[in-house]
Formats: C-alpha cells, structure tokens, sequence
C-alpha cells in the first residue's frame, strides 16, 4: 500500500480527494489536514509515502512545507496541488525540491497516476506548465525583497514587517520602494499585482 498525507485547508475538495484516492486498491489515506505547519508533525508521526500539498494554507504555505519535508523526511515525496498555473510558481516548487505539480482541474484520474509515479521516483509536472515556465521570467527580486512584497500582499504594515524581519522601519521602506523600481510598478499595490501574475508570489 502507498500511504498518502493530505493536505487541503478546503474541506469540501479534501473529502472529494480522499474519497477519490480510496477508491483505488493500492492507495491509502493515514492522515488528512487543513494547515501547513501541521505537515512535518504528523508525516513524522505517519511516515507516508507521499504528501499531497495543497500550495495555499494557513500557518505555513505548502511550498515551503514541502521544502521543510524534503530537509527533514526526505523519504517523503512531495505532490504539490494548485489551482494558480504561473510559471513562476512552478519554478519556486521546483527550488522546494516537490517531486510533482499538478493543477486541480486535471482530470481526477492523473491524481492516483501521479502519486504512483513519484513514489517510483519519477518527477510529475503539468506539460502546459512546464511548457509555459519554459519561457517565463525569472524574478528580478532578491529573497529579502519577496519576502518583504508578501508580507505587503498580505496586509502586514511597514512597522510590522521591521518586527518580523528584525530590520529597521526605514530599511522595509527601501525594499519596498526598491520592489516597486524594479518592477516598474506605480506602487505597492501594482508591484503586488505584478508579482502575483508572474508567480513570484503566493
């Protein structure tokens, strides 16, 4: 039996996933779960085969989850499950060491496929995908940068931000301002924008 750990924050498409992934003799669900940093303590205490990761969860996202696995239980591959197909995305899964990426509205058969295939240590990526990230840019941010731009995209004050990345009120406002020229952005907001259509940010 391959044993599975999924991830999906949605309970609706985690119940349809798991529903799916039962109806196949040779798959088995040992643990369910709607939070990121939920992942690394229960595939330890698990130790499935494979994690299903869906890439948008709360307390952790799933691509730095996956990466955490990779670090911690190696011997666990990594399905990443998403419904954003930007290039960009695809090539942060690819850097978090995932074994496979795949959109949710694949059809559901290639989901079983897919999870037998990154056991036998094959790497599993949508082609339109990797098709596209082909020719994708790279982002011209630093790490610091895109951390900086998430935080922003996710609400969080300058003041905030100097707390968390233990920098200076006036250092995250040169990032920023620094993200926006780098972008060509017309402000924060645009460089926000920007960066989601490009997959440089979640």
């Amino acid at each position: 039996m391959i044993r599975i750990l999924l991830a999906e924050d949605m309970h609706m498409v985690r119940g349809a996933l798991v529903a799916l992934l039962d109806l196949e003799d040779d798959l088995e669900v040992v643990a369910e779960l709607d939070r990121g940093d939920q992942i690394l303590g229960r595939a330890r205490e698990h130790r499935p085969d494979v994690a299903i990761i869906d890439i948008d969860l709360p307390g952790l996202d799933g691509l730095s989850a996956a990466a955490l696995l990779h670090e911690r239980l190696p011997e666990c591959r990594t399905l990443i499950l998403t419904s954003l197909g930007r290039p960009g995305t695809l090539r942060r899964a690819m850097s978090a060491h995932v074994s496979g990426f795949l959109l949710k509205d694949a059809p559901p058969t290639e989901l079983a496929q897919s999870v037998r295939k990154v056991v036998a240590g094959q790497r599993v990526i949508d082609p339109q995908l990797a098709l596209a990230a082909w020719g994708g840019s790279e982002s011209p941010l630093t790490i610091r940068e895109t951390e900086v731009l998430q935080l922003a995209a996710e609400g969080t004050e300058p003041q905030e931000m100097a707390a968390k990345l233990h920098l200076s009120v006036g250092t995250v406002r040169n990032y920023l301002t620094t993200v926006v020229t780098k972008l060509n952005a017309r402000n924060r907001v645009d460089a926000i924008r920007i960066a989601r259509e490009s997959g440089w940010l979640l």
